[in-house]
């Protein structure tokens, strides 16, 4: 008979497509294998010839997972393109704070420098900013690259290395770290010909630490590393991206399995009889890891044992048979687990509630990455997840992404600083974004532009 099923990295079906039925694991695993996690407070180590690097997730490879899963969730996907989008607003230029109005704006002067205007709009400058907001919002930290000239006097670069390449060195003795090893061979550990090493700035005060280094006559040849992270997570090595939480939550499988289930649905909504719900403990007590000496056998085992469930329910030698399942009381909450639900069809099946399913994991993520659902057109008619998709509704949920990016913009700036004031430029000069912010008609423009 051969049931179609979809089986997580731990060997627990997760959808069975058969013939004649349906079924679904429900509630929560205890934990998801699908991604590394990215937590190091005390971490995992590899030995890279004379470096020891600080591991990236569980199997040095959180980055590499963490970009196959955004791009299999489009939601999780754009929801990220966009936070770079308004993030980056419509650039930078460098001005001088000369104090502020009775409201406590900024009373800003524009930069008369026409080398700093051409630095700020030179390709440059917007790759640097694009390829690191990316890796900020995609991975947790991005690891800037500053360049010098051949005699060490002015930084002449400044680049984003992309971070699924960069793991950095275990801090010493003083908790600073110093070494970042770069390399394409990541997550297996790079051979001395294909790696790069170069030293990382402290993150305490890089542009004092680029000055000292500066003044030991050690910076030419070399190239230096800006770490810039959201500290949130409180992870020293690598901070966990904002949409983590989302996954750890299950929202993220959520948004990925929906799909899968529609396009069986419609595949075989005419034939389906029944919808069978199995709940994650009975697979652990039926099939127990230890067990099975390999996922893979422990894969066919539950794939046999679904064939003979689906055969129970529709061959016509067991017509008006009973099927029975068992279910426990949790003696603590007085809840009931382990229960089976199964449940008959009607011949077209009605895919609404996994519609819904699908909305509420849209929203969720988009929750996680502080995006009103609404600014994309994610908002829900009804229910928990309703809201106004008016255009007042969504200009408001802008300006407070647009507000709360005030800290991502900041350390996105900071190497910029480093790089002018190395180079001899002003302390009073600071640099701002542009924004273009949409506006109701009677205001006379559809657009008006504000600085950040």
């Amino acid at each position: 008979m051969g049931a179609d099923v979809i089986f997580n990295d731990s060997g627990v079906p997760l959808m069975a497509f058969g013939t004649r039925h349906f079924a679904q694991t429900t509630g929560v695993p205890l934990k998801s294998k699908k991604l590394a996690e990215p937590k190091n407070d005390d971490p995992d180590t590899t030995q890279v010839g004379k470096i020891n690097i600080s591991s990236w997730g569980s199997n040095n490879d959180f980055p590499t997972t963490a970009d196959v899963t955004i791009n299999k969730v489009g939601v999780l996907n754009s929801g990220l393109k966009f936070m770079r989008n308004f993030t980056l607003g419509q650039g930078i230029f460098p001005v001088i704070v000369e104090g502020y109005d009775d409201k406590g704006n900024e009373i800003l002067k524009p930069v008369d420098d026409l080398q700093l205007r051409a630095f700020a709009n030179s390709r440059m400058v917007r790759r640097y900013l694009e390829k690191a907001v990316r890796d900020y919002f995609k991975f947790g930290p991005a690891f800037i690259q500053l360049i010098p000239n051949e005699d060490g006097s002015k930084l002449v670069g400044i680049n984003t290395i992309n971070a699924k390449y960069c793991r950095l060195g275990v801090a010493d003795s003083a908790g600073v770290i110093n070494k970042c090893v770069v390399s394409g061979a990541w997550p297996d550990s790079p051979s001395a010909g294909n790696m790069n090493t170069i030293d990382v700035l402290d993150d305490y005060d890089p542009l004092a630490d680029l000055n000292r280094i500066k003044l030991k006559n050690q910076i030419k040849g070399k190239s230096f590393i800006y770490t810039i992270r959201d500290s949130w997570s409180n992870n020293e090595y690598y901070s966990s991206p904002i949409w983590y939480s989302s996954y750890l939550a299950g929202w993220v499988d959520i948004a990925l399995d929906v799909p899968t289930f529609l396009k069986k649905a419609y595949e075989n909504q005419i034939s389906w009889k029944w919808h069978v719900q199995i709940p994650y403990a009975f697979w652990d007590k039926k099939f127990p890891l230890t067990k099975y000496p390999d996922t893979k056998l422990r894969q066919a085992a539950i794939s046999d044992y679904l064939d003979t469930i689906e055969e129970n329910l529709t061959s016509p030698e067991n017509a008006n048979k009973a099927i029975f399942t068992f279910f426990e009381v949790n003696p603590v909450n007085q809840k009931i687990e382990e229960q089976w639900i199964i449940q008959p069809l009607e011949n077209k099946l009605n895919a609404e509630q996994n519609l819904i399913s699908s909305a509420a994991a849209n929203s969720e993520i988009l929750f996680s990455l502080m995006i009103n659902p609404n600014v994309l057109g994610a908002g829900m008619p009804g229910g928990t997840y309703a809201g106004n998709q008016g255009g007042s509704n969504i200009r408001e949920a802008f300006l407070v992404n647009i507000a709360n990016s005030w800290l991502d913009r900041q350390n996105l700036l900071d190497p910029l600083e480093a790089f002018v004031r190395f180079n001899g430029g002003k302390d009073n000069i600071e640099w701002r974004f542009k924004n273009t912010i949409l506006t109701t008609l009677d205001t006379g423009s559809g657009t008006t532009k504000t600085v950040s």
